[in-house]
Parts: structure tokens; sequence; C-alpha cells
């Protein structure tokens, strides 16, 4: 079978969808990832066949900081990210359309969902969209309808009075328990939005071997990253104020610095500085992790039952933050409100031996990575079917 599996977005959007093309192609489908420019290197390395789609967003964010600043008024970035949506998703449309010619299933994130349904429709083919934290499909349609209708225009489809009869398949990349009852609630409106569990490539990176020997030299560090959010926290002060809190603690210190440049970062004894890590092979060496709660970081650390200290930025990270909360696994707040005072403290809170218990406790529950790829590739085969 052909599938073709398009995303925008961040690393967050991307590797999900690639981990389940890369298992689909394991299983011998023929497999086309459709990704934004700076992101396809990344899934060529994961061996799939990957096109440039929508925007660069490393080229977009530096234009939005050249133009407004490290950080706009939220109120103006959601006008902006609503101007970008009405000059993007026509190309984007047109972009799907020559892309699923010939395929037998179209996957899309869920801001391109309604552009697939339409494709799929006119090709009478399977589609199915992938979710990375809860969302419902009205949400997205108040923002991309305009250009959904003038797809459907272009297609030569008959205009839309009502919600489509051809309800998609929405896999939901995350495990059921970061959201109780959500699934009762969602049985009661008959949508199938089926729970898969966290998806992840565990790519190695180029460091591994160095940070695995300077983890090997000493105690357990505190993992500390926060991806590409990493600028927003103005990476030179949270480096210090990380490095005074864990030398109160006496614990050693791994940062990650994402998207930040390591040339400019003070250097200190009990940190050590890298561009990149394997969540996945060191995690489970670290005593615990503190992140921006992203998705992807938060399945990671938790599933190698380590404490959490969610630190959230933007967009659905302060819904991952509340779930570590909510399940007792460590501490979520949001980012601004972060002090010297507050890190040290909740450092303190989470270097527990109850907390680390809660969240071996949790991590049980949980989808391995293979059991979630697995699983995903399995509704699709079967949505094709």
């Amino acid at each position: 079978m052909r599938f073709v599996l398009a995303t925008l977005g961040t690393r967050g959007d991307v590797e999900p969808c690639a981990t389940i093309g890369r298992e689909l192609q394991r299983r011998g489908h023929d497999v086309t990832m459709a990704v934004p420019p700076n992101y396809v290197g990344f899934v060529e390395s994961a061996g799939l066949e990957a096109v440039p789609h929508g925007p660069d967003q490393v080229e977009q964010n530096a234009d939005i900081a050249r133009k407004y600043g490290e950080t706009p008024n939220p109120v103006f970035m959601a006008w902006l990210i609503s101007e970008d949506i009405k000059r993007l998703f026509p190309k984007l449309g047109t972009a799907l359309t020559t892309m699923a010619d010939g395929a037998d299933l179209l996957l899309t994130d869920a801001s391109q969902q309604g552009l697939a349904a339409n494709v799929a429709e006119y090709y009478d083919i399977s589609h199915a969209a992938l979710h990375i934290y809860p969302l419902g499909r009205d949400t997205i349609s108040q923002v991309t309808k305009e250009a959904e209708d003038g797809l459907r225009q272009t297609l030569g489809l008959p205009h839309e009075t009502g919600p489509s009869a051809r309800q998609p398949l929405e896999i939901q990349a995350y495990d059921e328990l970061f959201f109780p009852g959500l699934a009762a609630e969602w049985a009661r409106w008959d949508v199938r939005r089926p729970f898969v569990g966290g998806l992840t490539l565990e790519l190695p990176t180029e460091v591994d071997d160095e940070v695995s020997s300077w983890i090997d030299a000493g105690t357990p560090p505190i993992y500390f990253g926060f991806g590409s959010s990493a600028r927003v926290a103005v990476p030179t002060d949270l480096l210090a104020m990380i490095s005074g809190a864990c030398a109160q603690l006496g614990e050693r210190a791994l940062f990650s610095s994402g998207v930040s440049d390591l040339a400019g970062m003070p250097r200190f004894d009990h940190v050590n500085v890298v561009s990149s890590v394997n969540h996945s092979a060191v995690f489970p060496a670290c005593r615990a992790v503190v992140h921006h709660g992203g998705p992807g970081t938060t399945f990671a650390g938790i599933r190698a039952g380590k404490p959490t200290l969610a630190l959230a930025v933007s967009v659905d990270q302060p819904m991952w933050a509340a779930a570590v909360n909510q399940l007792g696994v460590g501490i979520g707040r949001h980012f601004s409100t972060t002090t010297p005072y507050s890190l040290l403290a909740d450092l303190r809170a989470i270097l527990t031996p109850h907390c680390t218990a809660r969240t071996l406790q949790v991590a049980a529950q949980m989808a391995t990575p293979a059991e979630s790829a697995a699983k995903a590739a399995d509704l699709l085969e079967a949505a094709v079917g």
C-alpha cells in the first residue's frame, strides 16, 4: 500500500508522524513524508523519503524575531498566525492534492485535516489525522474553513452543508491516562479517536557517547532542556539559575541547549552543556528531568521513571504541565513564574523517593515506543482495508 504522511510545525509534530512512517515502511509499504524544509534531513536520517512541505520553521521564526522581537505580544501572535493560515493553506491544499495522487491513505496533522478530507474525497481514498494533544475538529475548522471550502471548489466537489459523512480516523499520539475521562466523553460523541501512546524515533545523536561518559564519571545528573523554547527562556540567565540551584543541592546538571547557540554560554564545573541528546538513552541515567512541557519530552521522562519539572512556555505545553501535576509525577508550572527560589524548591520537591515511586508506577501503565508505533500502523492499515 502507498501512504502519504504530511505534517507542519516543529520536531514535536514531525517526529510522531515519522515514527508511524518508519513502522509502515518496515512492514513493506511505500511511504512518502511531507515535512517543513528544515526537517527533511531529519526525516531522511530515519530512512524515510521526505519532500519539503510548508514553510521552513527556522526561517519563519527568525523572520518573526527580526520583525517583532523574540517575545511578541500573544494577541498579536494569534493575529499573525491567522494571517499566515489564510496565505499558506490554499498552497497546502494544492500540494496535498498532488502528493495524494495514487495513494491509498493520506495522513496529516490536525491543522490540515480538513484539507486532507477534501483531497481524500476527490480521489476516493482513506484519510486520517494524527493529534499530538486533545483537540476537537470544530476548533481547527474555525480558522481553516475558508481554505478548505476553496479547495472543494477547486476540486469540483459539492458544497458541504453540514458535517462530512466521511468520519476520519483521529489517532491520539499519547496515553489515555494523561486525560482521565476523555475516552468516555468521546465515546458519547461516537468519534474515532483511539489512543496509541507517545510516538518517538529514539534516534541517536552525535554526542551520545560523550554524554554517557560524562554521566558515568560522576553522580546521576538532573537533565534540563527546553527544545525550541530555549530562545524564549533567555538561555544564559537560565543556565546561571540552573547552576546555582544545582550547586546548592549538590547535584550535577546536564543542559541541552536546543536551538540556542552553545558558543556564548558560560561554563560551570558541575554543568555539562550539549546541543541535544537521545532522551530514551540518557533519561534512564538521570535523577530527574526539567523541560518545557513538550509532549515528547514529557513522555520520555516519565517512561524512564524519572520525576518531572515541566516549565511550560506556550501552545499545548501548559496542558502537559497540568497533567504532570494531576498524575503526581512531579511539578508543572508556567516558565514565566520560575525564579531561582522556586526552581530550588521545585527540585527539592521532586527529588524524593515518593515522587520517583509514583513516576515508576505511572510509567508501567504507558505504552512503549514500539507498542505505540505498532498500534498506530495497525489502525492505518485497517483504515485502508
